[in-house]
């Protein structure tokens, strides 16, 4: 179990991120989450709170392509994914926000997929 402490580090790092990405109905934030077994990506529109695309290791449609949630491919497979749904509803710009994880590995993955697919960051 993570102790206060180590929780206290992690909001502080999310807040240092936060604090310079915003997402507008222009150009909207892609949002990066990751657990030990599953990677989330999300776009939201932060003026009006709400998500505009969302896609996960967990969604039904990568579930079957994906065979482990943790792992580089996955996070490019997802990346994809939401880069295609992203085009789809007319979102071709989008600001990156790593959420206190640094920019390798999963995360450098998903957003090196995302880019490959259309989406500009």
């Amino acid at each position: 179990m993570k102790s206060e402490q180590h929780k206290k580090a992690a909001l502080r790092r999310k807040r240092l991120v936060r604090k310079k990405v915003h997402g507008t109905p222009e150009r909207p934030r892609l949002s990066v989450f990751r657990s030990n077994r599953h990677i989330y990506a999300q776009i939201i529109d932060d003026l009006a709170g709400v998500t505009l695309v969302a896609t996960s290791t967990q969604s039904k449609v990568l579930r079957d392509q994906v065979t482990a949630g943790g792992n580089r491919k996955a996070a490019e497979t997802v990346g994809e994914a939401l880069a295609k749904k992203a085009l789809d509803m007319g979102i071709k710009c989008v600001c990156f926000d790593r959420n206190r994880y640094k920019y390798h590995g999963r995360v450098k993955s998903l957003a090196d997929a995302a880019r490959k697919a259309g989406l500009a960051f």
